[in-house]
């Protein structure tokens, strides 16, 4: 793949989160996927990122991924960006950059780098959720 067909993908993969399509993020993903949020243990596979999403998006009510800024660097698609949402009544912004390897269509691995604190805050949880 060349760095236009990788940025279209992470394109792809903002907008699903942007209209909540999780089946749509999930497809996204190749097969034996990677979502690795670093201060967790990764997740591994369609079905593992399915059930991650279906625990992350309890209660959702919207979210924006607002892109500060993204590019390719040596062949991975990095994108910094504030995410915006409302969960059960609360609303959180975190600043995140998250760092995607795009093969054949479909990302192979999602590195993801934000403040847990905030995020849980925005959250509106007082201890972590998951591990």
């Amino acid at each position: 793949m060349d760095d236009a067909a990788r940025l279209q993908v992470a394109r792809d993969m903002v907008e699903a989160w942007n209209t909540m399509d999780w089946e749509r993020v999930v497809e996204l993903f190749a097969p034996d996927g990677v979502l690795h949020s670093v201060m967790q243990d990764p997740i591994v596979g369609r079905d593992a990122i399915r059930g991650r999403l279906a625990a992350l998006t309890d209660g959702l009510e919207r979210i924006t991924l607002e892109i500060r800024t993204m590019g390719v660097v040596d062949g991975r698609v990095f994108i910094e960006r504030r995410d915006v949402f409302d969960v059960k009544g609360h609303h959180g912004e975190v600043p995140a950059v998250g760092v995607l390897s795009v093969e054949d269509g479909h990302v192979t691995e999602w590195l993801e780098y934000y403040d847990r604190p905030t995020l849980l805050r925005g959250m509106g949880l007082a201890a972590d959720f998951a591990h």
